[in-house]
């Protein structure tokens, strides 16, 4: 025996599809706003006043970045203008994901032969390296690199 559908019936079934889509919503929402790590700096308007001055001293540094990650072991080479190992003192190093703050990591630093190593476990993923050391004449330098950890795609 089949029921009518009736007017309320249409009005309930759209509503519950609604309210469905809502609460997604919703928890989507706190979901995001949970993770987020926060603020970046707590005036844009005062940070950004240096930052092309900051910026400037630092690309006349002529200094180059790169990492290079094998699974075992995080080597970070910064070289100057000519290639040759750049004169960075208080070199460090911040591993995090781009989205949270839970997994970052700061391993110790051993400087060797131009590069700096150290022993990190990376689970497959997108990782930024953050770097910042400073010039002998005390300039700041930040890099920030974007690395992906995982299996080899054929």
């Amino acid at each position: 025996m089949r029921r009518e559908l009736t007017g309320r019936h249409v009005l309930i079934i759209t509503l519950a599809a609604f309210g469905v889509i809502i609460a997604v919503n919703i928890t989507m929402a706190v979901k995001a706003v949970g993770t987020f790590p926060g603020l970046e700096v707590k005036n844009s308007y005062v940070a950004s006043q240096g930052f092309d001055r900051e910026r400037a001293a630092q690309d006349a540094l002529g200094w180059t970045v790169m990492a290079d990650y094998d699974g075992e072991w995080l080597e970070i080479a910064v070289t100057d203008a000519d290639g040759l190992p750049a004169p960075a003192k208080n070199l460090s190093v911040t591993i995090g994901r781009p989205t949270h703050v839970r997994a970052d990591q700061s391993p110790e630093l051993a400087y060797r032969n131009g590069v700096y190593r150290a022993a990190v476990s990376l689970p497959p993923g997108v990782w930024n390296i953050h770097v910042t050391a400073a010039a002998p004449d005390g300039t700041p330098f930040r890099q920030r690199l974007d690395h992906y950890s995982g299996a080899v795609v054929n």
